[in-house]
């Protein structure tokens, strides 16, 4: 048979293409043909109507509205959660099967969803507000990628003492390397510059769609522009969304409504917004981030161990989910106030993270008889995600046996947190694994915090699998030799 799908996460990044993937495979090992549209932060190319006409049915893997909804009208459509299609493809292929086979007048019709933002219209308002900050934190990450890397780098190729060299359009040295290094730092710094008005212009952006960016990138830069830094950023965005939804709500003449969302909104949110943030709420956020920032450069002993291992329970919590991000963006955040503390935090986070992909294949490398073909096959790849900091490789273990593979990786993950943040270890990239450690303060006991916890990761997951197994041999034994009456 033929199939279609999207695939959409709310961070558009991992699970997005990990469904793809998941998908595709499964079909070629039923000898189906799928084609996927990944709607997510890459892009693909849009299913053509020839792939949309031949298809026998439809596959929506999607945790957020999907784009062109009504290109699918008259076909059978199947609607699972992303993960579905990461765990379960099977199951998604036989309920497709099931819905191309049912007659056309029984199929639901495709229409569009009323809303076109980056939430369902009938999401529970914490889901609403969960995947909000996810999206504002999704078109955040190529930002924070592109300016923390390449003031990593500055600093590899200059030292720290880049950041006081002079503005390279008063003096650039091509033929010196602390030259490159200068402007690597300056694009960098500017690239960083947009983290704040990014991520709250896109929070809007999912509240209230396109009208809601002017306001939320002003308010944003307007966080910035008072020290209220990232906190206010998100509390921006909520602003900026929440007015531009108010002011769709007023009837106005129907000769307006051409210029409303163009000038209207734009105009009449950014005023809004601003004037909050500069009269209402701002300083409050302000005095609040100062105060964390100090919390966070007085950190030492057990306060920062236990922080360590709190981020690392969370990095391995859902491997890419909502409590990983949160995780993330809190480290994130502290890079852009530049303290030694949030540095540390930033170390603590990413080693964390590349715990549960390593810890399980290294697992199945050692005891492979305890892990499936498929399994054996993932761990070969986790080794790369895992060096890469892509927490997702671990995802197709914990999807198989999640109550053995999640604790596991939990307690690997919070202790290589603790460790970092006991070591003192610091980072200026936000992202890179295994590349940057180069870059990384006290780069050799990050790399002992990082082995410890997937040691730990490892251990835990080969125990829990043979307490399973040896529980399961005595049932077998009885199964093939019962005892008669």
């Amino acid at each position: 048979m033929k199939f279609v799908a999207i695939t959409a996460c709310p961070t558009g990044i991992a699970h997005t293409y990990m469904a793809a993937e998941s998908l595709e495979q499964t079909a070629k090992a039923n000898g189906d043909t799928i084609v996927v549209e990944t709607q997510g932060s890459a892009g693909s190319e849009p299913l053509s109507a020839a792939d949309i006409a031949d298809a026998d049915a439809v596959i929506f893997a999607a945790d957020l509205a999907v784009a062109g909804r009504e290109r699918f009208a008259g076909k059978p459509i199947v609607e699972a959660p992303v993960k579905a299609a990461i765990n379960d493809a099977a199951g998604l292929f036989e309920r497709a099967k099931a819905a191309a086979a049912e007659p056309p007048a029984d199929r639901p019709a495709a229409a569009e969803p009323e809303l076109t933002t980056k939430v369902g219209e009938h999401d529970r308002l914490g889901s609403r507000i969960r995947q909000w900050l996810m999206t504002g934190v999704s078109y955040l990450i190529p930002f924070v990628a592109a300016g923390g890397l390449l003031i990593a780098v500055s600093f590899a190729l200059g030292g720290y003492q880049i950041a006081d060299a002079p503005k390279v359009t008063e003096h650039f040295d091509a033929g010196s390397l602390a030259g490159w290094a200068a402007l690597m730092y300056q694009i960098g710094s500017v690239a960083f510059q947009f983290l704040v008005p990014v991520l709250a212009g896109f929070i809007a952006f999912a509240m209230a769609d396109r009208p809601a960016i002017a306001p939320g990138f002003v308010g944003g830069a307007v966080s910035v522009a008072i020290g209220a830094g990232f906190l206010g950023g998100l509390v921006a965005g909520l602003f900026a969304g929440g007015v531009v939804l108010g002011l769709k709500k007023i009837r106005v003449p129907k000769a307006m409504r051409g210029i409303m969302p163009v000038v209207v909104y734009p105009l009449l949110g950014t005023v809004v917004v601003g004037v909050l943030m500069y009269v209402v709420v701002g300083k409050p956020i302000a005095i609040a981030t100062t105060g964390l920032t100090h919390w966070l450069n007085s950190l030492s002993g057990t306060s920062a161990v236990l922080l360590g291992a709190l981020l690392g329970l969370m990095m391995a919590f859902d491997m890419g989910g909502p409590v990983n991000k949160a995780a993330y963006a809190f480290a994130v955040g502290g890079l852009t106030t530049g303290s030694a503390g949030s540095l540390q935090i930033m170390a603590a986070v990413m080693a964390a993270g590349m715990v549960p992909p390593l810890a399980l294949a290294l697992a199945s490398t050692v005891r492979k008889k305890l892990f499936t073909a498929a399994e054996r096959e993932n761990g070969r790849a986790a080794w790369l995600l895992g060096a890469s900091f892509i927490t997702e490789g671990a995802i197709p273990f914990a999807a198989a046996d999640p109550f053995r593979v999640i604790p596991s990786i939990m307690a690997g993950s919070a202790v290589t947190g603790a460790l970092s943040m006991a070591f003192g270890a610091t980072l200026r990239a936000p992202h890179g694994g295994i590349f940057v450690v180069p870059l990384i303060g006290n780069p050799l006991l990050f790399l002992v915090a990082l082995v410890a916890g997937t040691l730990v990761a490892a251990t835990s997951v080969v125990l829990l699998k043979q307490l399973r197994f040896r529980s399961a041999e005595p049932a077998a034994a009885v199964s093939a030799h019962p005892v008669n009456a």
